[in-house]
Formats: structure tokens, sequence, C-alpha cells
């Protein structure tokens, strides 16, 4: 790392002391609108020239290279129409000329009302006509404008994206069916890290919407991005300084239909410019806090000898509560007219408290092998099996609050620079970042007897249910265990790019850089299970403790789905497990020892690429990527005769050559069709490289890691026509195919045997497939159609298939990830005051995690989303507004197999949210 910041130290200091060695004229400016607000994606050209730019986010623009001479500067913009100013470059100085844009084009349509939603959409859509790539941009106030409290819910109303969900929120991300450890996510460019112990993947729900002034979608990446995106790139961009004094903010109120309980949103956004508009600052700030909870049923299923039948049974109830804290401060500070320097930070903390009473009927599979069952009714068995009752809890002091916490937080800060050296621009970043996730002392005590007469009902095996025969056993079933855990996962990343803009005619520029990242990530867990010393006295069993009822009429599953009696939380938290005279406290490495590791990954990698202006319609962008990925672990091995952990450790190196090529043609000033034929990689993730293996004996699971692990690579080719609206709209069509080499896939087999562990075992691990082909078609209208009334459509199609998956060779598998069909709609009305909006996201169901046969082979079920959000101006500057999530009431759900077999469903109800937003500007 030494090495690589003095060439970046060494770099940056040449170019400042060398920075006349191009003598031409430089014009730089902003573009604003009327409230003297920024617009990104400007398009400014110098009539009668090759000379051209696009406003960044904060609206500014530079062209560089330019003659000594007078020259007429046009800047367009969707909604606004054209403006023209004279200006006159001189040789070796930086001339300044700024454009303030009015929706004069808009504002004499009778049929549009220009209002916010409008003004955001005409944003987003500038940036994306104007871009270089294949992109989809949401603009903040289109985030506003649509009911979602985080950012992965904003994500699934773009097309070609759904989104894995965690107790009713949006988590992980899937673009074009490419599974979320395929796309990548950043930060104002930067890679976040993730506070997932085992994975790669970033939490989307983690960081509240309105801390996010735009969210870009990049399809296809350029030479100058990170290749890690076979998917996808998603590039989070945090509210810039404005240009004046700003405040706006956000006060709500609502209420979950599941817990019927309050939920509170809070948001404060304080911004402005000083020394002469030469420093610039913003802070931000987002509060919410939701009381709720889902209803769960899960099953395992398997062929018996006498038939299809459950292995395994839960009912669930979980009871949530999830705060967020975001803090976001970006300031940026002008030397002169051709150097700027920006410093900026984000902080999310996420508290996740959770109770979850959990229900098992196990051990089916015995008694349906021997024919240990009757049936009483047509699918209605009555037989033996092994019931459990556990709770989920923490210690009753300090924030744990007799409830599990997970505790997540993500912080980073950058510091950069934008610097002009008359011809040649420079931008510099390091970025320091971290992420955590900590459950403390977490525990669960669990009460469970064997050969208890039950009931497994099949009749209909979309709801199947399986429960005691006689309720009242459920007090008499005997004390299994109690344990307590604490969980540790530390991710740090600290990156570093420099990149080069140098025009070499005037009709092109040469861009070039260096990146490196580099990225430590450790898991360190422990596991303890406790024994009472005095059995009897302690309570031998459920009907002998404090117990309480959580079997509810109001079940969203199912008033049949009865959960029972449970210890209470209040109980397990207060236990004082530490005491030795009540209490023996066993350390059990088996449990924890083989999922800790250590990993450390250095990404360091070169591009270059021209940006070619063939004539005014035709350009083109061609460039080469080199990344270099140097990773090392060190995992444990625990060996089970000798009851002793054995280190491990393993490391891989290895270079990608990732050529690619862009092309766009604007076929009329609103009409652009784009081609780009990338290369593109998914490295593994870390805890899969670990030789680890994972042994649950009551659950007889297995899982090993695989050192021999080789990255995914891929070969994209994009096609997309787009037709933009001067009303402010879009119509857009396009087709995509991906050519995948080595993709990476969970496998579970049940009933394997392994020499170690044992038989009839359900074991997991990753593997690395031959090849998979994902292919499909985009389209996307978004318009006003009459005086306010707005509709929103896309749809995608997607179809993949595979070679190579361990024993599913005479198989016809398509990758996991791969939905079919996705589609949103979205009706909107708007007038001055009132807007209103209905939206509708769907997800036709996908392979989400492949058995060692179809009937084992996992599925996410369809899903239908259906939100509604309204608003109304008191005045200008003040707006009350209305919102209401999950409509449909749509459950998570999972099959095995086929549609009709459940393995998962889990409810959440709908949520309401009631509030005040205002917006205060000079």
């Amino acid at each position: 790392m030494k090495k690589h910041l003095r060439l970046f130290s060494s770099l940056l200091l040449f170019f400042l002391l060398a920075g006349n060695a191009w003598a031409q004229g430089v014009l730089k400016g902003r573009v604003i609108d009327s409230e003297n607000l920024s617009l990104p994606g400007a398009n400014v050209v110098l009539t009668g020239t090759n000379y051209g730019t696009i406003s960044d986010q904060k609206g500014d623009f530079s062209i560089s290279n330019l003659p000594e001479g007078s020259y007429e500067v046009s800047v367009s913009y969707l909604g606004y129409g054209e403006l023209s100013q004279s200006v006159e470059i001189q040789t070796g100085r930086t001339t300044t000329l700024n454009f303030r844009m009015d929706q004069t084009a808009l504002d004499a349509a009778e049929f549009i009302v220009f209002g916010d939603r409008l003004k955001g959409q005409a944003k987003a859509l500038n940036q994306q006509k104007n871009n270089a790539n294949i992109t989809n941009i949401v603009s903040s106030d289109q985030i506003g404008r649509f009911p979602d409290a985080n950012v992965g819910d904003a994500l699934k109303r773009i097309p070609g994206i759904t989104m894995q969900n965690d107790q009713g929120e949006a988590r992980d991300i899937i673009i074009r069916g490419m599974a979320p450890q395929l796309n990548s996510v950043t930060l104002n460019g930067e890679r976040i890290p993730s506070a997932e112990g085992d994975n790669r993947n970033i939490q989307m729900d983690l960081i509240p919407s309105d801390m996010i002034q735009t969210i870009e979608v990049n399809k296809a990446v350029l030479p100058s991005m990170d290749a890690d995106a076979i998917g996808g790139s998603v590039n989070l961009v945090t509210r810039q300084a404005p240009n004046n004094l700003r405040i706006s903010g956000t006060a709500a109120s609502g209420i979950n239909l599941l817990s019927n309980k309050p939920i509170w949103t809070g948001g404060l956004v304080l911004g402005d410019r000083f020394l002469d508009d030469k420093l610039g600052l913003i802070l931000s700030g987002s509060y919410n806090n939701h009381n709720f909870g889902s209803d769960n049923v899960e099953a395992v299923w398997y062929n018996s000898d006498n038939g299809v039948a459950l292995e395994e049974f839960d009912i669930r109830k979980y009871l949530v509560q999830r705060v967020r804290r975001s803090v976001n401060l970006a300031t940026d500070f002008r030397i002169n007219d051709n150097n700027q320097l920006f410093l900026s930070g984000m902080y999310n903390h996420r508290d996740d408290w959770e109770n979850r009473f959990r229900m098992r009927v196990g051990n089916l599979d015995d008694s349906f092998d021997d024919g240990d069952f009757t049936e009483s009714t047509p699918n209605v068995f009555q037989t033996k099996g092994r019931v459990q009752y556990q709770t989920k809890g923490g210690i009753d002091g300090g924030r744990v609050g007799n409830r599990r916490l997970e505790d997540q937080r993500v912080y980073n800060m950058s510091l950069g620079g934008n610097h002009l050296f008359n011809r040649l621009k420079m931008d510099w970043s390091a970025t320091y970042a971290r992420a955590s996730e900590e459950r403390p002392n977490e525990r669960y005590i669990s009460y469970r007897s064997s050969n208890q007469d039950v009931f497994v009902d099949l009749t209909n095996p979309e709801f199947p249910n399986v429960n005691l025969s006689n309720p009242q056993d459920n007090f008499g079933i005997g004390f299994h265990e109690i344990s307590e855990e604490n969980q540790f996962t530390f991710d740090r990343d600290l990156n570093a790019r420099l990149d080069f803009k140098l025009p070499y005619t005037d009709k092109g520029i040469l861009q070039f850089g260096l990146r490196y990242r580099g990225k430590r990530k450790e898991r360190q867990n422990d596991f303890f299970e406790f024994e009472p010393l005095d059995g009897d006295s302690f309570g031998a069993s459920v009907g002998s403790v404090s117990n309480r009822d959580y079997t509810d009429p109001n079940y969203l599953a199912g008033s049949q789905y009865q959960a029972g009696y449970f210890a209470t939380p209040e109980f397990l938290g207060g236990l004082n497990l530490g005491n030795s005279s009540l209490f023996e406290g066993i350390d059990l490495p088996e449990e924890y020892a083989p999922g800790n590791y250590t990993a450390n990954e250095n990404i360091t990698a070169a591009y270059v690429m021209a940006d070619h202006q063939f004539s005014e319609r035709f350009s083109a962008i061609a460039g080469l990527r080199v990344e270099n990925t140097a990773i090392d672990y060190r995992g444990n091995i625990f060996n089970v005769d000798e009851e002793t952990i054995n280190p491990t450790s393993g490391d891989q190196n290895y270079a990608n050559v990732l050529p690619g090529l862009h092309l766009k043609y604007d076929a009329d000033a609103n009409t652009v069709l784009r081609f780009a034929w990338t290369n593109t990689i998914a490295r593994p993730n870390y805890f899969d490289l670990v030789p680890y293996a994972e042994f649950s004996p009551d659950d007889e699971e297995l899982a090993r890691g695989n050192p021999n692990l080789r990255a995914t690579t891929a070969m994209d080719f994009d096609f997309m026509a787009e037709r933009y609206y001067s009303s402010v709209g879009i119509l857009s069509a396009g087709a995509f195919y991906k050519d995948i080499d080595d993709f990476i896939y969970t496998i579970t087999t049940q009933g394997y045997n392994d020499p170690v562990f044992g038989s009839n075992l359900e074991y997991s691990r990753p593997e690395n497939g031959g090849t998979a082909s994902v292919y499909g078609l985009e389209a996307s209208f978004q318009r006003q159609i009459w005086r306010g009334l707005g509709i929103y459509l896309n749809y995608t199609y997607t179809r993949s298939s595979t070679t190579g998956i361990e024993g599913r060779d005479n198989d016809d598998l398509v990758l996991p990830g791969t939905a079919e069909n996705m589609f949103n709609a979205s009706l909107s009305y708007e007038t001055d005051k009132l807007v209103l909006r209905l939206a509708l996201n769907f997800a036709s169901d996908y392979l989400d995690e492949l058995g060692g046969e179809g009937f084992e082979d996992r599925y996410y079920d369809q899903q239908v989303f259906l939100d509604a959000n309204a608003s109304y101006a008191i005045t200008p500057k003040w707006r009350l507004f209305a919102e209401g999530n999950n409509l449909t009431n749509q459950p998570l759900r999972y099959y095995q197999g086929i549609r009709s077999r459940t393995m998962q469903m889990e409810y959440y109800n709908a949520r309401f949210n009631f509030g005040l937003k205002f917006d205060l500007f000079d």
C-alpha cells in the first residue's frame, strides 16, 4: 500500500507543477434552474464545433483544449428547452459561464403540470440520455414520490431489477437475473463494505432512501469502472452541497398492521455555501423506528418410501423492532477555477431487535419411512414426531433487553480533488470504509420431546400443517438446552483512485487511470451451552417455567397454525448463566470455530480508454481494463474425532484482462441508439474459499467451503434504443446477452453420507458450474398523457441456460436468480398542489438454490406489490403526505420442486405513514 501511495503522491505533485505545459483555453460553468437548484445531465455544446460535455451531479461542466476565439454556447435540457450565450475564450485562461434554465417549454403546454415530481423525472432522464453507457437513473425527487423507506425498495422500480426481501424490506439486489453476488454497489463511486459474515452482498435496507440524491444503475460498465459487475453496478450518490441556503425535513408517523405499533420517521437536511461561495457544506440526518414482525411457516419435503411427505415443519412468530439512524456530511472547497477539493462522510447505524418463537416438528421421515402412521382422512395423517418449542432472545440488561440484537454499522470517509491543468483533467480520491455486525449475548432456550403424537395435514400442500394432536401436550414437552453466543463480523476497505482525461483532438478524449482496493474481513463468533445443575427446580418442562401463548387467531398464514406456549423472553433473559452454582457452561468450538475466518484481498487495476466523436451523431468508447486480485485467507477445521481445532489457510492470485466497446448513435436530438460489448467478473465469497466444515448434529446438516472456487467471468452484449420526449418522458426498448463461465452456485444434497460426520445428512457447498447463457429484452415507457395524468411502465423478459452442474447434466437448468418476467406500473396525477400515485411491482418466480435433484430445488415464488402515496402542498414549501406499503399483503414465499409445495411462507401485512415535509430555500 505504501508503494501505491508514493506513486499516487508523485503523480499528483508532477501534474501540479506541470499544469501550464499545455496552453489552451478552458470554459467552466454551472447549470441551475429557476430555484437555484443544480441540473445534472445538461447537454453543453459549442455551436458549430465538435466541443461539448455533460454537466455533473452539481450541475458543473468544463470544456478544455479550446482555441482562442468567440463561441456560442448552447445548453439543452428535457423539460427546460434550450438556452444560448456568447463567450470569449482566451489562451491559458479559464472562463466561467453559468446558465439559469426555466421550464418555459412545459409551462406553455396546457396538458403538463411541471411540479416537483416531474422536475425530478427530468433530472433523471437528462442524465440517462446523455450518459456514455447504458444506465437507468432515479433522482431523489423520484425516490420521494414512491413510498419507499430504503434504497432497496426504490431500486425494485427500475427495469430489470428485482429484490430479495428480509422481514418485508428489500435487501439483496438481482439485476437482469444475476444473483446478488454478481452485482456491485458503490457509494459515490466507491465500494461499500459488507456487514454480512459469509458473502459480499450489500444490505440495501440499511440505507434510508432520503439520504441519497441519485441512484445510478450501470447495466454496461465502462473500462473506468470496477469490473465486478456481471449483472450491473449500482452507484448511490449522496446529497451535494446546494448553491444557496437550503433547509428541508420530514416528520412522520404511521402504523404496521401486523404489530399494530407506531412507526416514527424523521429527516433533516441543512446546506449552504460560504466564503464567497468557495466552501459548500451539506448535513443530512435520518431516523426511522419501526416495530413490526412476521408470521412464518416452513416445511422440508422429501420422497419417503410411502410417497411424498414432510420431513420437518415449523410454525414461527417473529417480533421485530428496527431502528435506522443515518448521517451524511459533504463539503467541497473551490481553491480556484481549476482546482477543487471535497471531503465527505456517511454513517449508517441499524439496530435490529428480534424475538422468535419456533415450534418445530422433526423426525417425520422416520415415521413415514417405517409406515408408522395412519391416514385418518384423505391426506391427513396421525403419526409420531419430535416436537420442539424454542425461544430466541438475549440478556435482560443494556441495549439487548431480552431480545436478539443485531447491531450493524457502516461508515465511510472520502477525500478527493478535481484539478484542471489546461488540457489535462485529473480526479483523485482516497476512501476509508468500515462495516461491522455485532450480535451480543444472543440466547436460545428450547424444550424438546420425541415420540409425540402429531397430525400431518397435507390436504393442501400450499398450506401444509403439522402440530400436536393434543395441544395440552405442549406443557409437558421437556427441557432440552440453553445456549448463548456472541457474533462479530468486521469488514474494512481502503480504496484509492487516480483518473486522467486528456483531449487528443477536438473530437476525442483519452482517459486512463489507476485503482487500488484493499480489504480485510474477519468473523469471530463463540458459542456456549448451559446445563442447569438442578433440573427439577429449574423447570423440567414448558409448563413448569414462565410461559406465554403466542398463538394468534389472526395469524396471517391462517388461523389453523397454532404456535403454542413458549418460555418467555423475560425468563430467558433473566437467567444468571454465569452463576456456576446454578449452571454448568460448556464451550462448544464445533459450533463456531469452522465459521471464524480472516481474509485479506488486494485489487490493483489500470485502464485506458478513448472517447471519440466520429461525427455529430456517432461516438464510440473503446478501452481496456486490467485487474489483479490477490487474496489470502485463514480459517478453522474442527476435528470431530480428536475434538480439536486445526487452522487452515490458502491464497489465490490471478489477473483479468477486460476489453470493452460502447457505441452511441444520436438518430436525432431525442433519439439514442446504444450498443455495448463488455467483459466483467465476479469474485467468490471470502468464506466460500475457506475449507471449513460446519456440522449441526441436531439438524443433521453439513456445510463445507471450497478452496478451489474460481472467479466467474462474463462477456456481455447490450443494445438499447431510447426515444426521449421534450415534455419529459421516454420510450425505450433493448436486448442483452451474457455468456458466463465458471458461475458459482450453491448445491444442497439430501441423504448425503459423509465419512466423518455420518449418514442421511443435508449437505450444502459452493461449486463452479460450467457455462451459462442469459439473454432478455427490456422495454420502458413513461410520459404525461393528459393534464397532470402520468404513466410509468417497464417490462423485462429474461431467460437462461446452464451446463456443468454437478449431478444434473441431463437436466435443463436455468441460472439461479433468473426471474423470467418483471413488470412495473405506476399511475400518477399531479396538480399545482395535489400529487397522487399508485405503483405496482411484479416479479415472476425463479430458481433460488439447486438441490441434488429437481425434487429438492428451491424456488423464490412470484411477488406482486401494490403501494400508494399522496401529498398536498399547504404552501409551496410545506406539504402533507400519506403512504401505504404492501397493500396486497404479499408474502415472502419459497417452494420446493413444484409451485404447490410450500417450503416457506412469511407474511408481514401492510403499513401506513402520514407526515409533513418542508423545503425552505433562498
